[in-house]
């Protein structure tokens, strides 16, 4: 199935081509892929949005040049094909009393799917685990962990990754400063 989205007025149906288009993959559920025609337009409808997803149609489309029901169907194709996850709002760890930002390598005592398995629903269960990453090298998984303080880090490593059976070893180190922190992905590729 191929979905296009074009513009500058709104052109979404098949044949209608444009050579400022390009072309992504987007992965869908199931391991589905399908084509995805961006034009300049859904470009910077994307990087506003990385901005400010509150932002309105109305809003958008005087970002954009373009009107806010052109935005809305937009969007909403974005929305449809997945290059648009969702929305969340960001909220301040250090006002929420998480001052401890760690990243922590693990690896596993066996490379079984059975132990990836039981390690991964560990994760899903542990809410101070923000992100976590199945690597190559020495090291199986990195995560990323915020908690209050180095009690809440000792209780997390001790108590319960290195509890849990299929854990071999961790190493954690403690980010003494953030020198950025940005969730924007870099849109100059499709250009």
């Amino acid at each position: 199935m191929e979905a296009y989205l074009q513009g500058p007025a709104t052109c979404m149906q098949k044949g209608c081509h444009s050579s400022r288009i390009r072309t992504i993959r987007v992965r869908k559920a199931l391991s589905m892929h399908e084509l995805i025609k961006l034009d300049a337009f859904d470009l910077r409808l994307l990087a506003a949005l990385q901005d400010d997803a509150r932002l309105t149609n109305q809003q958008l489309g005087e970002r954009i040049g373009l009107s806010p029901s052109q935005c809305s169907r937009r969007r909403s194709a974005l929305e449809a094909a997945g290059l648009i996850r969702g929305y969340r709002a960001e909220l301040e760890a250090e006002a929420l009393g998480l001052h401890v930002l760690a990243f922590i390598q693990v690896t596993l005592t066996a490379h079984s799917g059975d132990n990836s398995r039981r390690f991964r629903d560990l994760l899903a269960s542990v809410d101070d685990i923000q992100e976590g990453y199945a690597m190559t090298g020495d090291t199986d998984y990195l995560l990323k962990a915020i908690v209050p303080d180095l009690k809440g880090l000792s209780r997390l490593v001790n108590e319960i990754l290195l509890a849990h059976d299929s854990v071999a070893r961790v190493r954690s180190s403690i980010v003494l400063e953030k020198l950025k922190n940005s969730g924007r992905l870099p849109l100059r590729h499709q250009t």
